[in-house]
């Protein structure tokens, strides 16, 4: 299978290389920035443009994984073929393509990826979408040569697992930032942290996250917390602290209301 991509970032990187361990042939790398397709096009020995008006109309799948405002744009400046169209965006319907192409999908791996860093792509989940069975049994297939976790959503369902990935991992991944620059404020490395949050992260692959939430504001307790808040000097940092401790606490409030009507 001849594969062509549309993007160069972080996704598109690490996807690229996994299909082509998988033997599927890359034949071209599309960016806008042409030192990045070049990059991503020479460590995969396969063309490169940052012209789409240049993009081979010979190969089967068309992977388009570049930001989500210009995804479209993107679609429509490539010339229309009888090959299979997908995205990789978390929060874009599938129906982007239908005006511009015949078949068309979605091809959505739920990870966060870095250019520098290999993942196991064993164990993560992609989600299918296609106009077609046939064309989705065929993205079924692509994707189990790559995951062990495939599933067929819709572009409805895939747009709640994007929003409840954003809590998970980029809003998760701030309060890293934030808590590193505390420590760092005060002469103290991050590192202290690291056995904290892998077992923080341990904890919800055997209980529920609402189950496995301690510290001082599941129970409120005010002491601690005004405590607390009177250590943030920044007014933003204040209005976070308050918002997630009545969060927590209004979970697990509801948590233990529903144990005690069992």
């Amino acid at each position: 299978m001849d594969i062509v991509f549309i993007g160069a970032g972080n996704l598109a990187t690490r996807l690229s290389a996994i299909m082509i361990e998988q033997g599927y042939n890359i034949i071209q790398i599309y960016s806008k920035n042409l030192q990045n397709a070049k990059a991503l096009g020479t460590s995969l020995s396969c063309a490169y443009t940052d012209d789409l008006s240049q993009i081979k109309d010979s190969a089967d799948l068309y992977i388009f994984s570049v930001k989500d405002t210009v995804l479209q744009e993107c679609i429509q400046s490539v010339k229309p073929n009888k090959a299979l169209w997908v995205h990789t965006a978390g929060s874009i319907p599938m129906s982007v393509f239908e005006s511009h192409i015949e078949r068309y999908g979605v091809f959505y791996p739920l990870q966060t990826f870095s250019k520098d860093k290999k993942v196991n792509f064993s164990n993560i989940p992609f989600f299918i979408e296609a106009n077609s069975e046939k064309d989705s049994q065929l993205l079924i297939n692509i994707a189990s040569r790559i995951s062990q976790d495939v599933r067929v959503v819709s572009s409805e369902q895939r747009k709640y697992i994007h929003l409840a990935a954003v809590f998970a991992c980029n809003f998760t991944n701030h309060m890293y930032a934030i808590s590193a620059k505390l420590l760092e404020d005060h002469d103290l490395p991050f590192d202290v942290l690291l056995p904290l949050i892998q077992e923080t992260a341990d904890k919800v692959t055997k209980m529920s996250p609402v189950a496995a939430q301690t510290g001082p504001a599941v129970r409120y307790d005010e002491n601690v917390m005004d405590k607390q808040l009177f250590l943030l000097e920044d007014n933003r940092l204040k209005e976070i602290y308050k918002l997630l401790s009545k969060s927590i606490h209004t979970f697990a409030t509801n948590m233990s209301y529903e144990q005690n009507k069992l």
